[in-house]
C-alpha cells in the first residue's frame, strides 16, 4: 500500500507545474504608456516600466514610487496644495498598460495643465 501511495504522489507531482519560489516573490510586470493631450493641439507620450524602473519617462523611479503609493490606481491621486489659474484649457491625461500584471486604463480631463500637474505630479512631468 505504501508503494502505491508513493507512486501515486510521484505521478501527481510530475503532472503539476513546478513553482519557482523566486519567481513567485518577484513583482508582476509593469509596463505603461503615460500620455496627455490638450485641446489646444499639443500632446506627448512616454513609456514607463517599473520593477526595475525603465522606459522613456524622464523621472521613472519617482513615477513608479508615486504609482506604488496609490496601489497602481491613478484615480487615488490627490492634488497637492498649489495655486492654479482659472483659465480653461482642457488637457486629458491617460495611463494605459499593465500595473503588476493587471490591466490599467485610466484617463481624466483637467481644466488646464497646472491642474493636471498638481494632481498627477511627476507622472506627467515630461
Amino acid at each position: 500500500m505504501i508503494r502505491t501511495s508513493a507512486a501515486a504522489l510521484a505521478t501527481l507531482a510530475a503532472l503539476l507545474p513546478a513553482v519557482d519560489p523566486a519567481a513567485a516573490a518577484r513583482p508582476r510586470r509593469t509596463e505603461l504608456t503615460v500620455s496627455y493631450e490638450a485641446e489646444a493641439g499639443y500632446a506627448a507620450a512616454v513609456t514607463l516600466r517599473c520593477h526595475p524602473a525603465g522606459g522613456a519617462h524622464p523621472r521613472k523611479v519617482k513615477a513608479c514610487r508615486l504609482l506604488a503609493r496609490v496601489g497602481g490606481d491613478p484615480a487615488r491621486l490627490r492634488p497637492v496644495p498649489r495655486m492654479c489659474t482659472l483659465e480653461y484649457a482642457p488637457i486629458t491625461a491617460r495611463i494605459t498598460g499593465r500595473w503588476h500584471g493587471r490591466p490599467l486604463d485610466w484617463s481624466r480631463t483637467f481644466g488646464n495643465r497646472c491642474d493636471m500637474d498638481r494632481t498627477t505630479g511627476v507622472l506627467t512631468a515630461f
